[in-house]
């Protein structure tokens, strides 16, 4: 029980850091008034949706720290700016962001040289498409289901000047509070979904069915099934059977998607929701992985079944 606490804390603490980093930044940013500013340089990406401007100053936020970005909405959401729909769609952008960081992060320097150009291209170009996608249904939906909202948030009342001290100062008292009760949802949430995998519960995502079912080579079993533990792993174990033959860049890029509809709720499950949850509250949070999930896993499904058809 005490590994199990010590596990959960180690996983925690960090989210927990940027999640309070994101609370009382952002409170100092509406402090100075410097947020509406910022929302003026992402205003492009707004001008064809029914999302709020408030949306847009968090979405500038979200290219470094969608948990920060996410605090934001919180925040606007408390005071009563946003409803339960426009912190929705406004928490779903502020997820693509991190696609195109990853590509700088993630896909560049990990994914192509274990890949290989052709399959990793291919791997990094599903990312984007899926950012890409993403934006265009969440900006379609705003229209569907949004009136648009005048509300511009907190940063853009007047106030007097005050000094970057005093903006600290006022941001956190005025955010611990709310910190705590995100904090002690976030570690409960996250000690729920630990013993839930220590009991053997994310087995049901087993690959090996599915993976008769499309005829995939018996070899890449292992890394199929690595993959969806640790994609990182699964890429390691499939970069040596490209590069020597054993898998040709089709059979390997069919592996990533089959690999990736089965990591994609695992990765959901055992770290979105518990954020979401925490920041959000059980329903919105439910809601907003939920649909964010499975637009991803629709994404690639269908690259899945072009794939496959192109084998066939």
């Amino acid at each position: 029980m005490i590994e199990l606490f010590l596990d959960v804390l180690d996983f925690a603490l960090p989210v927990l850091i940027m999640i309070f980093v994101g609370l009382v930044g952002t409170s100092v940013l509406v402090e100075l008034g410097l947020m509406q500013k910022f929302s003026k340089l992402v205003s492009p990406i707004f001008a064809y949706t029914n999302l709020p401007e408030t949306c847009a100053s968090s979405f500038v936020v979200a290219v470094g720290s969608a948990d920060a970005a996410n605090s934001m909405l919180l925040q606007a959401k408390k005071e009563n700016c946003l409803d339960d729909r426009e912190v929705l769609l406004c928490s779903m952008m502020n997820a693509t962001p991190a696609y195109f960081r990853e590509l700088f992060t993630y896909q560049i320097p990990i994914v192509l040289p274990a890949l290989g150009f052709i399959v990793g291209g291919f791997y990094s170009l599903v990312f984007v498409v899926t950012a890409v996608i993403k934006i265009l249904v969440i900006a379609i939906a705003s229209k569907l289901f949004l009136d648009g909202n005048s509300c511009k948030g907190p940063e853009t009342r007047s106030r007097e000047k005050v000094s970057l001290k005093t903006a600290f100062e006022h941001a956190f008292r005025k955010e611990f509070r709310l910190f705590l009760r995100i904090a002690g949802v976030y570690l409960v949430a996250t000690t729920i979904i630990f013993v839930l995998q220590e009991q053997g519960a994310f087995e049901i995502f087993s690959v090996l069915p599915l993976a008769e079912l499309f005829k995939i080579p018996p070899e890449t079993i292992v890394p199929l099934t690595s993959y969806v533990a640790s994609p990182i792993l699964g890429i390691s174990l499939l970069g040596p059977m490209i590069h020597s033959g054993e898998l040709t860049n089709l059979q390997a890029m069919i592996v990533l998607m089959l690999g990736s509809m089965f990591m994609l709720p695992i990765f959901a499950i055992r770290s979105q929701l518990p954020r979401k949850v925490a920041i959000f509250g059980t329903r919105i949070g439910f809601q907003i992985v939920a649909y964010s999930t499975a637009i991803s896993i629709l994404v690639r499904l269908i690259i899945l079944l072009i794939l496959l058809n192109m084998v066939s």
